[in-house]
């Protein structure tokens, strides 16, 4: 766990410091914290609390922690998630730390937990680590979403989160090691999407063939070249198209009116009613949008290949996720590194003291917080 006690001093912000120094001179006290976050978020606290019991322990402390909210449980906005209560002097500097392991991954654990609701038949594989600030951030979103998936697999049955894209987040989803795709390098290297395929298969033989083929804007003809080479895969089941068109073009075959057609065959109310300038980006735009997903569907079971397997990638957040849950996207699974917190001020945790040496005192306006002591 890290970072360790000895590390604290020169993570941890000043003033708590100098707290640490003036409790340690003036004489030390028992102090209760409540600690929350401002907007509804499901609970995922545990790596946080593991680490601040690792220091107390390294420094010789024992600290009482009572989580008021099993893990995976839904939180209110301003809800005390953990009451802590140990030594002043010794809790003061770990404050800092404490409050940037919590607030990411409940906000995660939120969103994971929303898209695995809306879409409780598609499996989810979180694709987060390149774009976090370092490994340690990957972690902890990468356990955000393992919490929030969980919790939905409790609420709908949902598949959840299947797995990650790295090693060292694996464990989070009880999985030995990552799992991936080959990226748009690889098609390049290989010069086509069907030689890349056959590279990766002759390095691979006994994985899945999971291809990406917008490289060249010929999604659908390049998948349908992949299935035919390899026709026992396909009938198989054993290989998957991810779909990860950007969004300044879109899918081969589609524009704003094949993309409205695609719907009226399969989903016409998705589009007939009043949907968002998003909403409608989502359904018909550029991109991997439903239509386009859609339209890869038809296309692979017009051709036979009705046992090829499709994924998703880029974008898929909570709000492209509901979409796709009113279009009932032809989705086998999501690659997404969409649940990390957009608005990052919303991850910002909170840690009041309620009691000093059992006296309740909390400054103004606060006082809602001791409600939590009852």
């Amino acid at each position: 766990m890290t970072p360790s006690a000895a590390d604290l001093p020169r993570l941890t912000d000043h003033y708590f410091r100098r707290t640490a120094e003036i409790v340690g001179r003036y004489g030390d006290v028992e102090v209760t914290y409540a600690v929350f976050l401002r907007r509804p978020v499901v609970a995922a606290w545990r790596l946080a609390v593991d680490w601040l019991k690792a220091v107390q322990a390294e420094r010789g402390q024992t600290v009482a922690v009572k989580a008021r909210f099993a893990e995976g449980a839904w939180v209110g906005a301003g809800e005390p998630i953990l009451l802590i209560t140990g030594s002043f002097r010794h809790l003061a500097e770990c404050e800092t730390v404490l409050l940037q392991k919590l607030g990411g991954p409940c906000v995660a654990a939120y969103n994971a937990y929303q898209m695995c609701v809306d879409l409780p038949h598609v499996g989810f594989l979180a694709m987060d680590a390149r774009h976090c600030a370092g490994a340690e951030m990957h972690e902890l979103m990468a356990y955000g979403a393992a919490v929030g998936s969980e919790a939905a697999r409790k609420a709908v049955g949902a598949r959840g989160f299947v797995g990650t894209s790295t090693d060292v987040a694996a464990p989070h989803f009880g999985t030995e090691g990552g799992r991936g795709t080959m990226p748009h390098a690889l098609i390049g290297y290989a010069g086509s999407t069907l030689r890349a395929a056959e590279m990766f298969h002759e390095m691979w033989p006994e994985d899945d063939l999971v291809i990406l083929p917008d490289f060249f804007g010929a999604e659908v003809s390049d998948s349908l070249a992949v299935c035919r080479r390899f026709p026992d895969l396909a009938e198989g089941g054993r290989i998957a198209i991810r779909l990860d068109t950007h969004g300044g073009r879109y899918l081969e075959g589609l524009g704003p009116q094949e993309s409205y057609a695609a719907l009226e065959r399969h989903v016409p109310k998705a589009i007939r009613g009043y949907r968002s300038e998003s909403e409608l980006k989502h359904l018909i735009g550029p991109g991997v949008s439903a239509a386009a997903i859609w339209h890869m569907r038809e296309q692979l079971d017009r051709a036979g290949f009705e046992r090829v397997r499709i994924i998703g990638s880029s974008g898929f957040g909570p709000a492209k996720c509901k979409v796709m849950a009113y279009a009932r996207a032809p989705l086998d699974l999501i690659g997404t590194g969409s649940f990390l917190p957009e608005t990052w001020s919303e991850t910002y945790a909170t840690a009041d003291i309620v009691s000093y040496g059992g006296e309740r005192r909390v400054k103004v306006g606060r006082e809602f917080l001791w409600a939590a002591l009852e």
